[in-house]
This record gives structure tokens, sequence and C-alpha cells, in this order.
């Protein structure tokens, strides 16, 4: 086998033929393609002459900010990527890890963000269907889906639109495969009116034995495309997903796909029947840049090449050019690698699940990307430039003079009131940032194939693994606006509330996938941002040993120039050795004591609290300690391990007020009471709604705090004593130095489950 260098022209006398009607590649027509001046040069020199009209649509896809990752590859290596549990890392369709008793943990996150931003249900529809093939083309049975959302307020109309949309989306597509929603995160805030963030997450069961990849490896094997008819719907849907939006948004529509979720179970099932025949070598999802990146990088991977005869690949449209079949990004289709002679049994698997299987072309040894269109070339491109080959890029990054000016204001006016506290928690307990989201996951199915062990509502989704004693915890998290103030210190607290989060469940925090979506790299403040969140993500999961196994950068994301805030969204999996140790984070009994672990300090900035009261982004975010963090992660783990703990708890949003109101609440069906005081020498505001970090709630039997304080101070955890867990009809009573507050439990049980569905039932707020 042999393969050109990236330098290495065309083999003489090989250049493809002009097409009739290909427009003359011009330099309008290479700008439009979202390549530059220097890119296109490249090309030239990868080819040693102009490229076709098909060439330059395939560089285009395959060197978008989407596929090639030009202007994050590089800070992207800064992330910690291998430990000894990791099987397969970044570079393939999902990460892989080891769960022992030869079992593996296949997961993966990405976003559809500029989908869903111009059709809100098939963008997201289409956005699970992309990561449930992810997963399952790696040999695992999806188990779980999670999601991590953002909109602009619920006061907008557009806002309500879009977010119907995606739930129903999300919704609709998973209920329909028959995989459970086990969680997820939203998050509502003006700093994403213009563009939603949808990023939905999956994980899947294997045996380490059934790992395939996606290399198309064999010289004379058969390429086969599998599953649904290739369209023109999605065509340039990475080039769309690496440019901003604008007014003209809705000329975009066409490029969203349309999926079809009961083509995707019958492709589930019959992909996964594929990989146990022995009758394959690779397989691959056909995603962004759809046949042209499946089959450059399954070669790539391999050291091979690739010949493709359009003419071949099943049609649903007639009159369809090379360029569309190339660039198509219709949903369900799968590139398979069959060995030679194997072709037929291949077929007839795909038949017994009514589904289609075409061969397309085959592995060469040439190293070249090879399409015909019967018997005239169209295509011929050395292969390894394609997904290997991309222009990177280091830009300057520079911090904007607003974002620190609003950074060193001046928060000491806010850290009082007017009014009373019960009235500042019950407005926060409206916020939709607060309030319930069951919403959104009673449209989901959270317990189909009954491996659920905690549904949505809680820290971290649950899902047994059947046959052992383990079960996988999953969460999503991030904080845009305490990225947006100080992206380093933002990034660092989004892996360590994922961490809180799992081993507040009673999970040990293992690796992680992220999906990293900002504005424009080309914008310096946005690089910056960007350089700053990688640095701080690389931090903390250093130090926290979760290794990050895969992801995606989602550039871009603005609208008439004006950018989200920076999210990069932490998809983090841990185990638990022994489900029956699965902690929850309601309140259990009354009489059970409240025990803080972790320090309350005086930081406001960034929090919900002046948001919603004060109406305000600012402040530097809270300070996070990540070796108190992870003395913090082992001591909730050992606590739940010895069964000294009930209940466990982190605190975030809302500050620990709402901490306390979202453990007396549970799911609705039987709150109870709490009495805590607090003596700290703090401001009311910071005291009760600050978002300190490195705290955990936890509730245990009252002739059990002692025991419970004394394995904290064993791990270097500051703990105490602040309350008690009472009768519901004594309401939620919190006492302060400066101030105290009674508020009857069903006032904030309306208000807490009620919220969300009353605006969008009233179309608003009054």
């Amino acid at each position: 086998m042999s393969h050109r260098s990236e330098h290495d022209g065309a083999p003489p006398g090989s250049t493809p033929a002009p097409r009739e009607g290909d427009p003359t590649i011009t330099p309008e027509l290479v700008e439009e393609h979202g390549l530059s001046p220097s890119e296109y040069d490249r090309i030239l020199e990868i080819l040693g002459r102009e490229p076709t009209f098909t060439e330059l649509g395939v560089f285009s896809a395959m060197w978008s900010e989407h596929c090639g990752y030009k202007n994050s590859k590089r800070l992207l290596r800064l992330l910690p990527t291998e430990a000894p549990w990791v099987i397969q890392g970044p570079g393939e369709n999902a990460g892989v890890i080891d769960l022992g008793e030869g079992l593996a943990l296949a997961f993966k996150i990405e976003s559809h963000n500029h989908p869903s931003a111009v059709e809100p249900y098939q963008g997201a529809a289409t956005g699970v269907g992309g990561i449930l093939r992810d997963v399952f083309t790696m040999g695992a049975r999806p188990i779980a889906i999670l999601d991590s959302l953002r909109f602009g307020d619920l006061d907008s109309g557009r806002v309500r639109y879009l977010f119907d949309g995606v739930v129903r989306g999300i919704g609709d597509y998973g209920n329909c495969v028959g995989i459970p929603n086990i969680g997820g995160e939203v998050q509502f805030d003006r700093g994403y009116e213009g563009n939603p963030i949808i990023n939905a997450m999956c994980i899947g069961l294997m045996k380490v034995d059934e790992l395939i990849k996606g290399e198309a490896a064999g010289v004379g094997n058969t390429l086969m495309a599998v599953g649904a008819r290739t369209g023109r719907d999605g065509i340039h849907g990475a080039t769309f997903a690496s440019e901003e939006l604008s007014e003209d948004t809705e000329a975009s529509r066409p490029q969203v796909q349309v999926g079809d979720p009961f083509t995707e179970k019958l492709l589930l099932e019959a992909s996964l029947e594929l990989i146990r025949s022995g009758h394959i070598v690779g397989i691959q999802d056909m995603g962004a840049a759809g046949l042209t990146s499946t089959a450059s990088e399954m070669a790539g991977r391999s050291g091979t090449g690739v010949e493709i005869d359009t003419l071949a690949v099943p049609v649903r449209e007639p009159g369809m050019t090379p360029y569309e079949i190339l660039l198509s990004e219709s949903q369900e289709r799968m590139l398979v690698v069959a060995k030679v002679g194997h072709e037929a049994d291949v077929r007839a698997i795909l038949e017994k699940w009514e589904l289609e299987a075409a061969a397309v072309g085959q592995v060469t040894d040439d190293g070249m990307f090879r399409v015909r269109e019967g018997d005239r070339v169209v295509a011929e491109i050395p292969a390894l430039p394609l997904p290997e080959g991309c222009p990177t890029y280091e830009r300057e990054g520079v911090e904007s003079e607003e974002v620190q000016a609003l950074r060193k204001m001046d928060l000491s006016p806010y850290e009082e009131f007017e009014g009373s506290p019960a009235d500042v928690f019950m407005r926060l307990l409206e916020s939709p940032n607060i309030a319930s989201k069951s919403w959104i996951y009673r449209q989901y199915d959270t317990t189909v194939r009954t491996s659920t062990a905690l549904r949505p509502g809680g820290d971290a989704g649950v899902i047994r693994i059947r046959g052992t004693t383990k079960a996988v915890a999953a969460t999503t998290d991030c904080n845009g606006r305490y990225v947006y103030l100080e992206p380093r210190t933002g990034a660092m607290i989004a892996v360590a509330e994922a961490a809180r989060n799992l081993v507040c469940v009673g999970a040990l925090p293992t690796a992680v996938t992220n999906n990293l979506n900002f504005g424009s790299p080309l914008k310096s403040h946005i690089y910056y941002q960007f350089r700053e969140a990688v640095l701080g993500m690389a931090e903390a999961c250093k130090l926290f040993e979760t290794p990050v196994t895969g992801g995606n950068v989602s550039f871009f994301n603005e609208t008439d120039g004006e950018a989200i805030y920076p999210t990069p969204v932490i998809g983090m999996v841990g185990i638990l050795d022994d489900v029956e140790k699965l902690t929850r984070h309601a309140f259990q009994s009354v009489g059970d004591a409240i025990v803080l672990l972790g320090d309350n300090t005086n930081e406001l900035g960034g929090s919900e609290y002046l948001y919603v009261i004060h109406d305000l982004v600012a402040g530097p975010p809270p300070a996070v300690d990540l070796l108190g963090e992870r003395r913090l992660q082992h001591a909730v783990l050992a606590a739940i391990q010895k069964g000294l703990v009930k209940s466990a708890h982190d605190v975030s949003e809302g500050g620990l007020a709402c901490a306390l109101a979202e453990c007396a609440l549970g799911e609705g069906e039987a709150p109870l009471g709490v009495d805590v005081t607090l003596d700290d020498p703090l401001p009311t505001a910071a005291l009760l709604f600050g978002e300190a970090q490195g705290r955990v709630l936890v509730s245990c039997a009252a002739n059990r705090a002692e025991k419970m304080q004394r394995l904290a101070r064993d791990h270097g955890v500051p703990s105490r004593l602040i309350g008690t867990v009472t009768e519901a009809a004594s309401g939620f009573v919190m006492h302060t130095k400066s101030a105290g507050m009674k508020v009857d439990l069903n006032s904030m049980k309306a208000l807490f489950f009620d919220t969300i569905p009353n605006i969008m039932d009233a179309g608003g707020r009054e």
C-alpha cells in the first residue's frame, strides 16, 4: 500500500474531466465556499492543477471549521486524553473507556446549533440521530441520551418557539428509537438570544472485543452505502455550521437535514448485527460533509485510498450531481467496508432490516480519493490531505475591555437588597434557570429499556448495567456567564461541577467528552475566550484524572456579529461499582441532619441572583480551588460508600437557599421542610444566594452527623451541621445573623414546578 504526501500532485494524465454545467472556478466562487486565498493556493499545491467544481466542494467541506478544526486543533492538543482505562481517545466516532468485566462504554457529545436555529424541531432531532450513530458505529448499543441546551429569555416569542421545537425534536426522535433520556441541563439568558445551543450526548454499552473503527482497510474491499437513500437535504451543512448566522438565515432552511427515527432504529440494529457478523472491517456514519468526510477519513486512518462511483449511490431525487451526492448530509446513512466476497451477506443483513445496501466503490492502494460518475473521473485528490491537511491557525487572543470592566465592577451595592429575603428567594425560585425542568423531561421517555436507575431531575442520570452490580452515571454542565466573565475559571468550574454532580449520586468521575460552543475565532476576544477555556479545562481534567476522549467544537455561534456566551459544555461519565449505593438529591426523612460540606463565601459574580434581581451579568465568577474540589469528591464518595449519607446535592445556581429548596421539594410528590441556621458573617445576598464553589449539601441520620463531619475533616473538607429536615407543615425556614425567612412549602412547590409550564402555556410572562 502507498499514498502520496500532501505535496504530491495527481498522477500524470489523470486530471478529472470537466463536467457540463459546472461553473468556472473564480476567486468569488472560492470565497463562497469558505476558503481563503492562501487555502486555495494550498489546494493548487496538493493537486498540481486547478480543482474541478466537485473537488472545490470536497475541499470546502473538509477544510471547513466544522470538519477541519482549523482554529482549534492546536489548542485541543493541550487536553489530557490518556489513562489506563481509555480504550479509544479522540480521532474516532466516539471515545471508549473500560468498565471492567469485559465491558466498555462508548460516549460522545455533538452540537446541532446552526440547524436548530433555522428549524428547531428537525435540527434537534437530527442532532440526536447523529450522536446515536457516532456511538453505535463503534460497536456499542446506545443506552442513554443527555442534552445541554441554551436559549434566550423565555419572554421572547421566538425563544419559546425555538425551545418548544427543540424539546419536541429531541423527545420524538429519542422516543421513537427507544433510547431513554436520563438528564441534561438548560439555561435561559439573553446571551443566547440570537443563537440557541443544542448539544446532544449519547452513551453506549459494548463488549471490549466488539470494538470496531471507521477504517477503510484491505485493498480491494468493497465500499457499501447502507441505510437511507441520499437526497439534497443538508448539502454543505458543514460549511453552513462554519459561518455566522444573519437575518438571511431563513435562506439556509434547505440545508437542514430531515430525520427519520424509525429508519434510524432499523439502521442501529442492522449496524450492530453487521459489526458482530465478521463480514465488515469498518463502518462510519455519513455525518458532516456526508460521503466525502466518511470515505476520506476512513482511508486516511488506514493509509489506503478509495474509489467511488456516484452513479452507484442510491438517491431519492433524480438528476443529482456528484457534487450534491458527495456533500449531502441526508440522515440515517452509513458507509461500510465489506470484505471481498461478503457483499451478499451484507445485503442480506440489511434486507432483513428492510434497508438498502449498495456497492458504491472499493478500497485502493494508491492513497487517492477518487470519484467517478460512471466512466468519467470528477474528483481525484490525495486522500490524506482532506482530513489531515487542513491548515491550522493559532491566532492572537486579546480579552475584551468590556468584559474586563464588567469583571472589575464593584458588587458591594448589591450585597444587600430591598424587601425581605423571602421575596427575593421566591423570585429566584420562579426563574426558569432555577425552576423545575420537568416540563422538558416529561416529554422524553426516561425509562424505556427499564435500566434507568435515576431519572432526570437530580444531579446526574444513572443507568444500570444488567448482569453486574455496576451502573454508569452521566451529566452535562457549564455556566456560560462564568466563562464569559473569566474563561479559564469558568471552564474549571464546568469540570468541577460535573464531577460534583457525579459524586453526589455515588459515581467516581472517570472521563469527559466536551462540546465547545463559541463565537467567531477570527475575532481576537473570542479566540482569547477559547484559548483560556481550553487551558482551564485541561488543568481541571488533569487534576481530576478525567481524560477527554473526544468531543466537538462549534464556532461561529453569532447572529449579525453578536456572539453567544462562550459555552464549553462538559459531558462527564462516572462509574458506580454498586448501584445499591446510588444516592438521590432529595431529603429522605424527617429529623435527619443537614450538613454543609465546603465554605460559604462573599461571592456574587455571575450569579442568578444578580441576573434576576438586578438584571446584571458582572463581577468575577466564584473562585475555584481544584485541590479542594478533589478532596470534596473523595469525601462525598467515602461517606456514600460507608452508608452515612441519605441524600447529597451540589450547590450551584441560586446558591445555598435554592439548593436547599431543591432538596426539600424533590420531585414534588412528598416535599419536606427544613429548619436551617447560618451564622456566617456575610452579606445576606451572598450567604443565601451566592454561588461559591466546592459545596455539597448532605443529609444523614441525626445520630450520624458527628461521624459525617469527622469523615469530612479527615479528608480536609470544611463541614458543619446547619439544620434539620422537618415536616412539610413546618415550612421552609432559614435564619441568618441579620435576617430570616419562613416560606410555605406549597407556595414554593407551585412556583418551582409550574413556572415553565405556565410560561409555555400562556405564551410568555404576564
